[in-house]
């Protein structure tokens, strides 16, 4: 934007929004915030002994955690990347997803296979 400094107008540099960190750890944050936008760290389910439906559900409520946390909800989810260990699990994570999804508010979405960080792990969800 253009700011009069010294009767002339100068182009300037907008002031950087601040930053809000969620849940910091050593290595990462649940989320940050900056300005309106709030960028999550992929979440997993906690108890990884269940199969794709429960890992997906545990997954979900994770999100909805972490984005209470940070003032908001599913229905303003800008984008979604699904990670899944094995493609053979895409329906039934899709089954939880579709009941889950705020109703005609569904956030841009992909969905790969992927090594996960640990085998157990079925699913990952970043947002």
């Amino acid at each position: 934007y253009q700011r009069r400094v010294h009767g002339r107008n100068t182009r300037v540099q907008p002031p950087m929004a601040s930053l809000t960190h969620i849940e910091p750890a050593a290595r990462y944050s649940e989320a940050v915030v900056h300005g309106n936008t709030v960028y999550l760290a992929g979440q997993v389910a906690d108890d990884t002994s269940v199969g794709i439906e429960e890992q997906t559900k545990q997954t979900l409520a994770a999100i909805d955690r972490v984005l209470a946390l940070a003032g908001t909800d599913k229905s303003h989810l800008l984008q979604a990347t699904i990670y899944l260990r094995d493609m053979s699990d895409y329906a039934a994570m899709n089954t939880v997803w579709d009941a889950w999804i705020a109703p005609h508010k569904p956030p841009g979405r992909a969905c790969v296979q992927a090594l996960m960080a640990r085998p157990e792990f079925r699913v990952e969800v970043l947002a």
